[in-house]
């Protein structure tokens, strides 16, 4: 099996994940866990690119002598997380997490 396959069976073991979708800059999928009939993934790596590209500029703007690592994006519904690479992004989806109920 190969690393990114390791790595993607890693993630998808995580509860809360839904979807795991890889795609290059330009947004043309690589891999995707998201099926081919859900449009889900193809809206993820159609728009998540284009945010990332321009969080790496702000970044840079600055400070030049720095880079963007990782971009986390947390909304009502999901949590948006994206690793960024020369060629390629890794983008997850998380969904939320269950809060523990405290003993009353």
């Amino acid at each position: 099996m190969s690393d990114i396959e390791e790595t993607i069976n890693r993630i998808k073991t995580h509860k809360s994940v839904q979807g795991i979708v890889i795609c290059n800059n330009d947004g043309q999928i690589i891999r995707s866990t998201y099926g081919t009939e859900s449009k889900e993934g193809e809206n993820i790596a159609r728009t998540i690119p284009t945010l990332a590209a321009k969080a790496k500029s702000t970044v840079r703007d600055l400070d030049s002598n720095n880079e963007l690592t990782f971009l986390r994006i947390k909304s009502k519904n999901n949590e948006i997380m994206v690793a960024p690479d020369k060629e390629f992004l890794l983008i997850v989806v998380q969904g939320p997490k269950e809060e523990k109920k405290e003993d009353e």
